[in-house]
């Protein structure tokens, strides 16, 4: 009975022991099995994995991490469709990188812009806007933008349309309503930047009419130094963000950033810089005012130049200009939002030859007193002062001094106070574009002129050119009796309904003085 009672305990013992086996290669199993049926899913397409969405490698969309970026996989300029294959960043309106879409992209966005930029400019500033859901570009060129070498690669490209300053042009410009106007006046018949922002709105005014034709819902006004940065949206993408503004929103309003620089050798600003100072707007007003002089670093300004932003305007019935920087309308006060996340990214005075090259574009006298005729913002008038009476060695100390952010230790400071910041999506945008042979497929792609045509388009360019950059007063053209009293008519009926507002010039950011009007508001 014994023996029974030891050999009945032996075989529970076993069996609780092959139980416990079993349980725990059951345990192990089930994670490893449902582990490997997710990944078949996955791999045939069945299970759809966020981390997976920007693109083919499971990589998070590029500048949405605090890591620099990787560099991109070279690709056969000559063979674009390779890159649908290859590992590239998916963006949200890539099509083998023909970039031939229009009419399906809704709401249909376009920028207007003055430029006298090269294609090494121009040619990254259009695609990668074109990336992030830019269809229509409306040029309006003139200096180097204007030469056929240049204008040519830019009229053969899809979704561009290139306006050059005639006569012609300046005699319609002169003719505008603006000129009878109140809101624009006291930029009128000043030299340099003042001529530049009347100019400016004039286009603006003309490019309004031309997006109502094109069938576009937004219209920008940008500089060719100037990046949207669609942040806050569901993808990187300027339609998708615009898409969700309500609808009884007639302007978006977009901070913008300032480059900072951290070297004095930039070539290629969009391709180079990723460190940016926040807008005021995008800041705890203490943190601002607090770090104020360590940011500014003994310039004018927290900024070097303008920080009130760029604006977006739903196209619509009498709709206007207010200048570069903002749009309104003739019959009513927009209804306006500022947003939060997104922001402009301004590349200002990222190269160095960009002190001389300002200096070359206005013919005023080096002296504290002439240069606030020709400049609106302070840090533009010391760097024109500068570059004119400086020597090489001397005007590269002061671009150091002034603009390049060398401190190390500062800029972690500033960093970590969210003053800096470092923004990716742009530079590893246009590398990819670049690396692709986009540009060099456009430029390569253009139609060639033969020699007479190239010499007599280069005459009347050149000549066209000369009539629009003499130091001449911003109005140059006369009117006709009628066309003046028409234009009187329509400021009076305009004044009597309308909210007539004076254009926004490029403004500083708040300084030190205006801290307590900031904290009473």
């Amino acid at each position: 009975m014994a023996g029974l009672h030891t050999s009945l305990r032996g075989s529970s013992s076993s069996s609780s022991q092959s139980f416990s086996s079993k349980l725990l290669l059951l345990l192990t199993l089930l994670p490893l099995t449902l582990a490997a049926f997710a990944f078949v899913l996955q791999w045939r397409g069945g299970v759809t994995d966020p981390a997976t969405r920007w693109s083919p490698e499971a990589r998070k969309f590029p500048g949405m991490d605090s890591s620099p970026p990787t560099t991109i996989g070279h690709a056969s300029s000559s063979d674009c469709v390779l890159l649908s294959r290859g590992s590239s960043p998916s963006f949200p309106y890539y099509r083998d990188w023909k970039f031939d879409v229009g009419s399906d992209l809704k709401p249909k966005i376009c920028i207007t812009t003055s430029t006298s930029a090269g294609l090494e400019q121009i040619l990254p500033w259009m695609f990668y806007h074109k990336v992030i859901g830019v269809s229509t570009f409306f040029l309006f060129v003139e200096g180097k933008a204007a030469s056929p070498n240049v204008s040519k690669v830019l009229e053969s490209i899809s979704g561009v349309k290139v306006i050059y300053r005639t006569k012609e042009l300046e005699e319609q410009q002169a003719k505008s309503r603006i000129w009878n106007e109140t809101w624009l006046s006291s930029f009128f018949y000043k030299p340099c930047n003042y001529e530049l922002f009347v100019k400016q709105s004039l286009n603006m005014e003309m490019a309004i009419v031309m997006a109502r034709n094109e069938g576009v819902d937004w219209i920008l006004h940008l500089d060719t130094d100037e990046l949207m940065h669609p942040a806050g949206a569901s993808e990187y993408s300027l339609r998708q963000l615009l898409h969700d503004v309500p609808g009884n929103v007639d302007m978006v309003i977009f901070p913008n950033y300032e480059s900072s620089i951290e070297r004095d050798d930039i070539k290629e600003p969009f391709s180079q810089v990723s460190m940016f100072k926040k807008n005021y707007d995008h800041l705890p007003k203490d943190t601002y005012f607090g770090m104020y002089k360590e940011s500014t670093r003994g310039n004018p300004n927290y900024f070097l130049t303008y920080g009130n932003g760029k604006s977006a305007a739903r196209i619509q019935d009498h709709l206007r200009p207010n200048g570069a920087h903002r749009w309104h309308n003739y019959m009513k006060t927009p209804n306006e939002i500022k947003l939060e996340e997104a922001a402009v990214l301004h590349y200002t005075y990222t190269k160095f030859s960009d002190l001389t090259s300002r200096r070359d574009r206005c013919g005023c006298k080096p002296t504290k007193e002439d240069v606030k005729r020709c400049f609106m913002l302070e840090f533009d008038r010391a760097a024109f002062i500068i570059a004119s009476t400086a020597t090489e060695e001397e005007m590269l100390n002061w671009y150091r001094e002034h603009i390049v952010w060398t401190d190390k230790t500062l800029n972690m400071k500033l960093s970590r106070k969210g003053i800096l910041t470092r923004i990716y999506a742009p530079m590893v945008i246009v590398q990819g574009l670049r690396e692709s042979g986009v540009f060099s497929s456009v430029i390569a792609s253009a139609p060639t002129m033969s020699k007479d045509t190239f010499l007599s388009s280069m005459g009347s360019t050149n000549s066209s050119r000369a009539v629009a950059s003499e130091s001449l007063p911003s109005r140059k053209f006369g009117r006709s009796k009628e066309s003046k009293a028409i234009a009187r008519r329509t400021l009076e009926i305009a004044d009597t309904v309308s909210h007539v507002a004076a254009a926004v010039p490029p403004l500083s950011p708040p300084g030190m003085d205006d801290e307590r009007l900031v904290i009473d508001a």
